[in-house]
């Protein structure tokens, strides 16, 4: 298959404006962090973790929408699952914990950024991020999304949006605006779980092929036609349906893309549901102690000492 994606050519594999795109970020957050630090109040030195936090996660970003895992994306619905978890969900919280906390703090003292941190509300940014990701994978919808360019390039925008700002009650690095932490963000993380499962079960436990973007080779051939310097027509006369490029059939690899989807939400899902477990179990052991060493000799020796 890798053969194969080397014939369309360095534009379509590399996406050299997205690329570009994401250097000039790299650049502009690398002087942000650096000379540029001077100009915010209370700036602190970056550590070198943050910045290969936020470097890191702006990779996954250009090589799942620029790079060619977004090509495979268009080729194979595995290929398209990978991608979207990968920017959806594992990218995000590398990017927030990567800015500084002085940086984030004069970002949402903005006057029109400050007016909406509303919007940050956990309630609302579950049910946003999930809403927004089970609609698309809504048959009739994606295939809408994936031939309609404008619409296509919106609906990626406003999903990574929502993806940041779903991210941001887990991993939020600034106290102030830490709203909940403890069983509330255990709860918080499940639930993003718990609701994004339907939309994997739809995909992995359906029998027959769901989206044509990926099955029928006209409308596959024009949702490709958006990053291969071809029309259409060439496309389906070259490789004559996604067929050419799948490992399994349709339904196996629409499968095979769900079970992929759901396995890498479990794996982050469930880190940063350990790792917020362990940070509210030690706090509230230090918080109590005494009560854990009199709970002891209780139960040593049926009484208090």
């Amino acid at each position: 298959m890798f053969g194969l994606v080397e014939q369309f050519g360095f534009n379509a594999v590399w996406s050299p404006l997205f690329l570009m795109f994401t250097l000039f970020i790299a650049t502009l957050y690398l002087w942000l962090v650096g000379p540029g630090r001077d100009r915010f109040k209370d700036s602190q030195p970056v550590k070198l973790i943050q910045k290969v936090s936020f470097l890191f996660g702006l990779f996954l970003v250009y090589l799942s929408h620029g790079g060619p895992l977004d090509l495979l994306a268009h080729l194979t619905f595995t290929g398209h699952m990978i991608g979207m978890s990968i920017v959806y969900i594992v990218a995000p919280p590398f990017l927030i914990l990567g800015l500084p906390v002085w940086f984030l703090r004069a970002f949402f003292n903005l006057k029109w950024i400050k007016k909406g941190t509303f919007l940050l509300h956990p309630i609302f940014t579950v049910l946003f991020f999930n809403a927004a990701f089970s609609i698309y994978h809504i048959p009739m919808v994606h295939d809408f999304v994936m031939v309609h360019y404008n619409v296509h390039t919106a609906y990626y925008i406003l999903l990574f949006v929502a993806a940041m700002m779903m991210w941001w009650p887990i991993v939020c690095p600034v106290p102030e605006m830490d709203k909940i932490w403890g069983v509330k963000k255990m709860g918080y993380i499940f639930l993003n779980g718990a609701l994004l499962t339907p939309a994997c079960a739809l995909i992995i436990f359906s029998r027959t092929p769901l989206y044509g973007s990926f099955n029928d080779p006209t409308i596959w051939a024009q949702a490709l036609g958006y990053c291969f310097p071809a029309s259409s027509t060439e496309i389906l006369n070259l490789f004559s349906g996604p067929q050419a490029f799948a490992f399994t059939k349709p339904a196996e690899d629409q499968q095979l893309g769900g079970v992929i989807m759901k396995l890498i939400q479990e794996f982050m899902y469930g880190g940063f549901l350990l790792y917020t477990f362990r940070q509210w179990y030690d706090k509230e052991k230090k918080k109590n102690p005494d009560k854990e060493f009199e709970e002891r000799l209780l139960n040593k020796h049926g009484q208090r000492v």
